[in-house]
């Protein structure tokens, strides 16, 4: 009975300080293997990274009821660009956006940044159907825009930052590639409104948003929330 005992305090022991034990670390991330559903486990300023949509899933991004749900006309409307400014369309998809962008600057030209070349593809053979010579796609990776540094007026993300593995470096490549007065224009789900039809992970709030985005120093100018289930917030690279 006693060596029982032992065992059993000793196991509680192991429990105990195991779940006690920070979790592991990767630079400035922490790393948690009981992921949550659609979560990848890693942890960036309190907040857990959700697993990316794929290619495969492009049709859905092409869905009819996006234009009511996300109005994407308007969205590119209240983004003040100018006929010749160089946009950065990052996590570009099928080019949802980036086509509607282009539209809007003729002198200028729409960088549509993705990681996955099956993406870009598809958005090449858009681009070639519209007859629009003012995009060209950019394969980025998951820590890297490969943007040139200050080259860019605005920097656009649509759905797309919540899910960045390496937000901080992802961050990084977007602040150097923005020229100083430059823009960064965030759309995300509203994580404020239980409403709002979409998975936690794929929400976020305005105050996370505008707490990460100050590690890099981007000042925050105004945030639109003229849209029926998302945030659209307005940075800004100092000069």
């Amino acid at each position: 009975m006693r060596h029982y005992r032992y065992l059993l305090s000793t196991l509680l022991l192991i429990v105990t300080s195991a779940c006690a034990a920070p979790a592991p670390t990767d630079g400035f991330y922490t790393i948690d293997p009981s992921r949550s559903n659609g979560g990848t486990g890693r942890f960036y300023m309190d907040r857990e990274i959700s697993d990316v949509m794929g290619h495969l899933a492009a049709d859905w991004l092409e869905r009819p009821q996006r234009t009511h749900e996300e109005m994407p006309d308007e969205v590119v409307a209240n983004m003040g660009l100018k006929p010749t400014d160089v946009v950065a369309d990052i996590g570009a998809g099928s080019g949802y956006f980036t086509i509607r962008i282009a539209r809007q600057v003729p002198q200028g030209s729409v960088l549509a940044v993705d990681i996955q070349p099956e993406m870009l593809e598809i958005l090449e053979n858009r681009r070639r159907e519209e007859g629009l010579d003012n995009i060209s796609g950019v394969l980025g990776e998951i820590d890297d825009t490969h943007l040139p540094a200050n080259s860019v007026d605005v920097a656009f993300l649509v759905d797309a930052y919540h899910e960045f593995s390496h937000p901080r470096e992802m961050l990084q490549s977007i602040y150097d590639s923005l020229k100083p007065g430059g823009h960064l224009i965030l759309v995300e789900y509203r994580a404020e409104d239980p409403n709002v039809p979409i998975r936690t992970l794929h929400k976020m709030t305005q105050r996370q948003v505008r707490r990460e985005m100050s590690v890099l120093n981007f000042e925050w100018e105004k945030t639109l929330d003229f849209l029926p289930w998302q945030h659209m917030m307005f940075f800004t690279k100092p000069e």
